[in-house]
């Protein structure tokens, strides 16, 4: 679905040009949720930023379904997110004064989907991560874990190809991070994956089909969970878990 190749982004800085990742290469296939952890500054964000086109690469090739994407021009991604791309924040993003219905509704809304289109959409998608009962609360009265629900449900209304999740698990509890993190595995399947953004070391190893673990800007080991949840080359990612946690 996406693949990168020797990605490199640089940022001016005091007069001069600051690299933040050297020449990063991976590859994302359907149905994966991907979980890319490191320590702070090590490019995490960065890297996100560039596989949702939110930024642009200084050097290398970003490809999505064999199309070059990281080269387009500021009308063409924002095209480009709308028909393919949905967004979970850490800290959900939701207009407090909206419903949790409205506010999945207005995400359609944005892509131009029929308003009737886009309500029924957002009732079926609240009713799947649990929360028909709650469809019409104003978001300031929804708790943290139901906010980052709602948060999904709006990241699915246009039918994304990939997801990009920033942090989703940030502000919640143990309980509803592990609740947060099996919606998000159970919205991967042929034609959908996940990609997401972590500090938690723990909760990537036990629901990520693949690590990718950066230090300094560089890719420092890919590591695909085995069936027990625990990577093939956990010794290596382990030792990384100090640098990892904030």
């Amino acid at each position: 679905m996406l693949e990168l190749r020797e990605i490199e982004k640089s940022y001016p800085q005091g007069g001069e040009m600051v690299e933040v990742l050297h020449g990063v290469s991976l590859e994302i296939e359907p149905g994966k949720l991907v979980a890319i952890v490191g320590p702070s500054g090590s490019g995490k964000s960065t890297l996100l930023n560039l596989i949702g086109t939110l930024d642009v690469p200084s050097a290398g090739s970003l490809r999505f379904d064999g199309r070059e994407i990281g080269s387009l021009g500021q009308k063409e991604r924002a095209r480009f997110r709308a028909s393919n791309l949905g967004f979970v924040f850490q800290f959900f993003n939701l207009l407090p004064g909206l419903s949790a219905r409205q506010n999945v509704e207005l995400a359609g809304a944005i892509a131009e989907a029929e308003r009737s289109l886009a309500r029924a959409r957002a009732e079926e998608l609240l009713g799947r991560v649990g929360l028909a009962e709650r469809a019409d609360a104003p978001a300031r009265n929804l708790s943290g874990g139901q906010m980052q629900r709602v948060a999904i449900a709006r990241a699915l209304v246009n039918e994304p190809r990939l997801i990009l999740a920033d942090e989703p698990t940030g502000n919640l509890d143990q309980q509803n991070a592990h609740a947060i993190l099996e919606l998000l595995r159970q919205q991967t399947d042929d034609e959908r994956s996940v990609v997401m953004v972590t500090h938690d070391h723990d909760l990537a190893e036990r629901y990520a089909d693949q690590i990718v673990s950066l230090v300094d800007g560089r890719v420092a080991d890919l590591d695909r969970p085995d069936t027990n949840g625990r990577g093939l080359g956990s010794g290596l990612v382990d030792g990384l878990a100090s640098l990892i946690r904030r």
